[in-house]
């Protein structure tokens, strides 16, 4: 069975919302896009590299596809760009349609939680979730997730949409990694006790 993680960076007050860029999701007039820039340092990208050296699969909602195919495939200046391009992706969407514009991208029709089981369930890599906090939600709900990498920033926004909502899902975590960046950030391993 494969192992799915989300990765996601939130403030101390659970904010997810558009850590990379000013513009990046402004639902809700938020304005704080691209809090996270200032926190990078070499930890975290040491990181991010490991995580992707693992080479996993990718799995995006909607929203945080289109997003970081608006963005990836045309950046020459990284070096996640290729990974980011030659990686198998999944979707998670009711309203996007075969075939997804971003190479080596598969739609994954209906309900998430069902299409996740179902993948998961298959024989394959291991699959790392970016950003798409409404289905890091849903799979949390359906007791999907086994792992969150969380980068946790030393801020408070205090408005913006968050990692975990008011919907009634609780999961139990054991700690089992902890880093500390040169910036304050804590990025914390926690694995989902089933």
């Amino acid at each position: 069975m494969r192992k799915v993680t989300a990765f996601e960076s939130l403030t101390l007050d659970g904010v997810m919302q558009a850590p990379g860029r000013p513009d990046e999701d402004t639902r809700g007039g938020f304005e704080h896009g691209g809090w996270a820039l200032s926190y990078s340092d070499p930890v975290m990208g040491q990181v991010a590299g490991a995580s992707m050296a693992a080479a996993p699969d990718l799995l995006f909602g909607r929203r945080t596809y289109e997003d970081f195919y608006s963005v990836w495939p045309n950046r020459t200046d990284n070096p996640f760009t290729d990974v980011l391009n030659n990686t198998q992706k999944y979707v998670a969407s009711t309203t996007l349609r075969e075939p997804l514009p971003w190479k080596n991208s598969t739609l994954l029709e209906g309900d998430a939680a069902k299409s996740m089981g179902s993948l998961k369930a298959q024989p394959g890599k291991d699959l790392v979730i970016l950003g798409s906090g409404e289905l890091v939600r849903a799979l949390t709900k359906a007791g999907l997730v086994d792992e969150y990498i969380l980068l946790i920033h030393p801020l408070v926004l205090g408005s913006g949409r968050r990692l975990f909502g008011d919907d009634g899902s609780n999961v139990a975590l054991r700690l089992i990694d902890t880093k500390t960046t040169t910036t304050g950030v804590v990025i914390a391993t926690y694995e989902a006790m089933k």
